[in-house]
């Protein structure tokens, strides 16, 4: 066989071979996203999908209440906790044993 002959033969089993790669890559398989296509389909042909509002870049708003907001949060609260009378005793009940033995 001549060296021209075996470099076209080459050729042609690389070229088939691509096309095979593209066909192996389609699965029988079920994915994540199975079941979704006539939502996406009804996506794809909405005109605008956004809310018309989300086109509204002058957000009204009062900055003296805003900045009342952060300091709140900022800041402790100027009243002190409420004080409570409530007796909690730790440790033993004030009764002495007696002491024992030592070893």
């Amino acid at each position: 066989m001549s060296r021209s002959k075996l470099l076209i033969i080459l050729l042609g089993t690389s070229l088939l071979a691509g096309c095979a790669a593209d066909y192996l890559n389609n699965y029988d398989t079920m994915t994540l996203a199975s079941g979704d296509t006539q939502k996406a389909n009804q996506l794809l042909q909405t005109v605008d999908p956004y809310n018309p509002a989300s086109n509204n870049t002058k957000i009204e708003g009062d900055g003296a209440r805003s900045v009342a907001v952060v300091q709140k949060y900022k800041l402790p609260p100027s009243t002190p906790a409420p004080t409570t009378n409530m007796t909690v005793n730790v440790g033993s009940s004030g009764v002495s044993e007696p002491p024992t033995a030592a070893q």
